[in-house]
């Protein structure tokens, strides 16, 4: 039986080139059981028919929030009531911006409003559009709120452009609605874990330092994860630009010296403890007050580098009986500098991962780990972060309990 099987889902579609993919997102959500409404905007209507989207569903179409047919003409509510998840697919930037303030006047921003479901917001857009600061905040915000944000896909776009942008395929989004729905293991239950995630970064002066290419998404993967495990989580992040995952807490770091000083500070209360940042291994001996310019007729510029402390060591020496997890961004010998890190640092288990390979790693969307403790080696292929994330969690786990 699907986990979707007897789900209703309410799928509400916004005015995108993408609309058109809705109508083999309904009929593939239907064959794995799910029950399925539309609410579509006045412009998702140029884009793809009412008649198309109410033949593949088995519904009339809704778009109107003053609807006479409706049970006492209060449409709006019965949808917001009778849904398990509302699913904006396409979200253009124009919903976003909307659900974000609050708008209330057309059906489906009101039914996000009424609606008691957890919402899944699938953004589709222009690249240009997507990264406009307006929508990268509105979309934070929501994230914050607690909606998941699914997307969006990168690839060529209906404009000629080519970049993130594009609205999940429909088989993705399928696969998303199934994962929400599949019950997770509380392996984690009542669990404190602190993660650490992002990179760090070590200021030359007023304007410049030193960082690494690291985008924190494995960490916050791992801290969304951990948290729906049943932790109680902290996640210390450097400067990225991921929104907060529900229900973690956050702290916000820059350099190495203060990413350090947070992982120290509460660490009696902490039982697992996973190094996932990259952290910058040296900083700038002196840091100069005023913005370094270039000197006429000079080719060269010599900066001296100090060593910055080692957390993941810090941690593990602490005494505290915290089950420490390392990870290994290594180019060349993975297993072999692994190996060493784990022994040397005295940890638990290391997880190693090849940021050399194309499309895993570093500022990517999936990655691939191979975790070593002293006498066993798990190998976790490339997937998506949050499925490398869940995989990793289950090892942790399972480590975890037996040693305690």
């Amino acid at each position: 039986m699907s986990a979707l099987t007897g789900k209703k889902i309410l799928l509400g579609i916004s005015g995108g080139i993408a609309a058109y993919k809705c109508a083999e997102l309904t009929r593939r959500l239907k064959d794995q059981g799910a029950d399925v409404r539309i609410v579509m905007t006045k412009a998702a209507k140029e884009f793809i028919t009412p008649l198309t989207m109410q033949a593949v569903s088995g519904y009339a179409i809704a778009d109107s929030l003053l609807d006479p047919s409706a049970e006492a003409g209060m449409g709006h509510i019965e949808l917001a009531k009778w849904a398990d998840l509302v699913l904006l697919a396409p979200a253009t930037a124009n919903l976003i911006a909307r659900l974000r303030a609050g708008f209330a006047d057309e059906l489906l921003t009101t039914l996000c409003l009424a609606s008691p479901a957890p919402i899944a917001v699938s953004p589709a857009m222009n690249m240009k559009m997507y990264f406009a600061p307006a929508t990268q905040e509105n979309i934070t915000v929501l994230a914050e709120r607690g909606l998941h944000i699914w997307g969006p896909g990168k690839g060529p776009q209906a404009c000629g452009d080519i970049g993130p942008g594009r609205l999940l395929e429909p088989s993705d989004l399928v696969q998303r609605v199934i994962e929400f729905f599949a019950p997770v293991p509380q392996l984690l239950a009542g669990v404190s874990v602190t993660i650490t995630a992002g990179p760090t970064q070590e200021a030359l002066d007023p304007v410049r330092y030193i960082s690494n290419h690291s985008s924190g998404k494995m960490g916050f993967s791992l801290a969304e994860m951990a948290q729906r495990m049943g932790a109680n989580v902290t996640l210390i992040s450097g400067p990225v630009s991921l929104a907060t995952p529900l229900n973690v807490k956050r702290i916000d770091v820059c350099s190495a010296m203060q990413m350090h000083k947070a992982s120290l500070q509460d660490l009696a209360q902490c039982d697992i403890f996973i190094a996932c940042a990259a952290v910058a291994d040296y900083r700038p001996e002196h840091v100069e007050v005023q913005k370094m310019k270039k000197q006429q007729g000079v080719d060269d510029l010599t900066i001296k580098l100090i060593k910055n402390p080692d957390i993941i060591a810090d941690v593990a020496s602490a005494n505290t009986g915290t089950f420490c997890v390392g990870f290994a961004a290594e180019t060349q010998d993975v297993e072999r500098y692994a190996l060493d890190k784990l022994k040397r640092k005295k940890l638990k288990l290391i997880a190693a991962n090849d940021v050399a390979k194309s499309g895993q790693g570093f500022n990517s969307e999936k990655n691939a780990l191979t975790v070593f403790s002293e006498t066993e080696r798990f190998d976790i292929t490339l997937a998506d972060k949050k499925k490398v994330a869940n995989q990793l969690l289950v090892i942790i786990a399972q480590q975890y309990l037996q040693s305690t």
